[in-house]
């Protein structure tokens, strides 16, 4: 059953429009930058605010795959990505080495709740390790622009080879001067100081954010990188007092394998739920399994929802529990303000009650 929810919000379903390469920049030999073209008509969709990201999709020997990537360009700008080879990877691989300007690749408009707001001229310290300095470029190129605005970053790589965005991030110095400062941290690299020789785990972290970058200078605490980077860094924040609504996460990596789904078939069988989704304004109620995840049990009936990593890692599924409830078991992407609103990841989540309603337009 599909009906029209009175006063829906704007378009946020899957939908996928294919866009041309317009530039492929070699950021180091496993690393590189992708900008798409977006043509007029759909600029207003694809207008992007800093920290969002862009799902991809293409189809590998039949099967769909997709990938979300955190955009790493200001906003106002052209979209594009950075990516770094995950070796192995179906879509990594394919993005660094193979695409070119040409290529036309189905992206789907931006997405994502991780936005800074360039408008406050707020001093904001950004945390992030490998890959993770994409939304990081986007959030410093954004905020900046505002001449009050302050950025500290920190930056952890194996070697000053593997960082990317090394001469970007050396012209926004060069531009903006004493208002953005850096820091790079190596792993596998000896620095003069040691205090940046090593990785960005807890006992660093906590020095460098304790002699080097005070964290009560600083309005918003922004954190990219894997797992134990992420958590490395919330614990050091917490224990120096950080309130937990300035500080904000994304993940690019999860080191453990996402749980996996508790039925594999189709067949709706032993409990049930009657799940109702909002997308787009439309209302869709069907019947589904307990046992199966509210994605894939909604996926039955509605093929336009939005999803991408299926691991609790992206964000891309993100919805509002209106009614009922919900059991997430999996959450990497949304804050506890959000959780606590009953926000869920659809991919992580079952139905826990005999009705839920579940709004991606929220």
């Amino acid at each position: 059953m599909t009906t029209l929810a009175p006063g829906a919000a704007p378009a946020r379903s899957a939908v996928f429009h294919e866009l041309t390469v317009a530039a492929v920049d070699r950021l180091c030999d496993d690393a590189a930058a992708i900008t798409f073209d977006v043509p007029a008509a759909l600029r207003d969709a694809y207008a992007f605010r800093a920290g969002q990201s862009l799902t991809l999709r293409r189809f590998v020997d039949g099967r769909e795959e997709r990938r979300s990537y955190s955009i790493c360009a200001p906003a106002g700008a052209a979209p594009r990505i950075g990516v770094r080879e995950i070796p192995g990877g179906l879509f990594s691989s394919w993005l660094v080495y193979e695409v070119t300007p040409g290529t036309r690749i189905e992206v789907q408009p931006p997405t994502g709740s991780w936005q800074a707001d360039p408008a406050l001229g707020e001093r904001h310290l950004c945390i992030a390790a490998g890959s993770g300095i994409t939304p990081m470029l986007s959030v410093a190129s954004t905020v900046l622009a505002h001449p009050a605005a302050q950025v500290t970053l920190l930056y952890g790589n194996r070697t000053s080879r593997t960082v990317m965005f090394t001469e970007e991030l050396g012209d926004l110095k060069n531009r903006y001067g004493p208002r953005l400062q850096i820091a790079h941290v190596l792993s596998r690299e000896p620095r003069d100081v040691e205090l940046f020789s090593g990785r960005l785990d807890h006992d660093r972290l906590t020095r460098l954010l304790t002699g080097l970058v005070p964290v009560e200078a600083f309005d918003h605490v922004w954190l990219c990188g894997p797992l134990q980077m992420v958590q490395d860094a919330r614990r050091a924040l917490t224990g120096l007092g950080v309130p937990a609504d300035r500080v904000h996460v994304e993940l690019f990596y999860v080191d453990a394998p996402p749980p996996q789904p508790r039925r594999t078939d189709d067949t709706v069988t032993g409990a049930t739920a009657e799940l109702t989704v909002v997308l787009d304004g439309l209302r869709t109620t069907s019947r589904v399994s307990r046992e199966t995840t509210i994605l894939e049990g909604a996926q039955r009936t509605r093929a336009d929802l939005p999803f991408a990593c299926k691991g609790g890692v992206c964000g891309t599924c993100r919805a509002l529990v209106r009614d009922g409830e919900a059991d997430m078991r999996r959450n990497y992407a949304l804050e506890p303000a959000e959780v606590e609103a009953g926000f869920v990841l659809t991919c992580q989540s079952f139905p826990a009650t005999e009705t839920v309603t579940i709004d991606y337009d929220a």
